[in-house]
């Protein structure tokens, strides 16, 4: 892979990243996310509705030595299961049981990598989590909801190895205007959700394979 070009998306005009820094209830836990995709890193520089402009800071990370779990190469059901770790889709007592149960059957060992990479668990993300751990989504189009969600990928660092490979280019700071991208990512949440809606309310949605028959011997 070797060096690859990311972006952060933020409120602040000065970051400075950190190992250990980062929220434990995050995605993927404490960590520095960035992604590949400079427009989504400007829309996710002004999602909030406080009306500030934001702030896209580019790095660059030398990706050699590092140990990258890519969750698109593994099944939907294991970045669940991570997320499952870090964010509740649920506060009943059934869902607390019940996911349990899924990240030991498919959750996978994040800890001995250096960089987690997979999608971004934003709006679009919480409803399809909600229906799936209600029983209302098929696990066959999981990943054409995830698809249509509209959720982008980002990448997390994690180990301190990877915080020591990532450099900002720093006269490369872009401001990000808030009226254009907030709309910008609040239209694209609009449309997700109308498209997953669609899907799962569609023929495709057998409801038959669903989250508590994942536990069935």
């Amino acid at each position: 892979m070797g060096k690859i070009i990311l972006f952060h998306g933020t409120p602040d005009k000065v970051i400075v990243p950190k190992y250990g820094g980062g929220d434990d209830k995050h995605d993927y836990g404490r960590g520095f996310y960035l992604t590949e995709n400079m427009e989504l890193a400007k829309e996710w520089a002004v999602c909030r509705p406080n009306d500030t402009n934001g702030w896209v800071h580019k790095y660059e990370l030398d990706t050699d030595g590092l140990k990258i779990l890519d969750f698109q190469k593994l099944n939907v059901l294991s970045w669940l299961a991570e997320l499952m770790k870090h964010r509740d889709a649920a506060d009943s007592k059934r869902y607390r049981m019940l996911s349990k149960k899924f990240i030991a059957k498919y959750g996978v060992d994040a800890n001995e990598y250096d960089v987690i990479r997979g999608w971004r668990a934003n709006a679009s993300y919480f409803y399809i989590a909600k229906e799936f751990v209600r029983d209302n989504i098929d696990i066959d189009i999981l990943e054409e909801l995830l698809a249509l969600g509209g959720l982008g990928i980002q990448y997390c660092i994690k180990s301190k190895l990877a915080y020591s490979k990532l450099k900002e280019i720093q006269d490369e700071l872009l401001v990000v205007d808030y009226t254009e991208f907030n709309d910008k990512y609040n239209q694209r949440d609009i449309e997700a959700r109308k498209n997953m809606r669609d899907l799962v309310d569609s023929d495709a949605n057998k409801v038959t394979k669903v989250f508590s028959t994942l536990f069935e011997e």
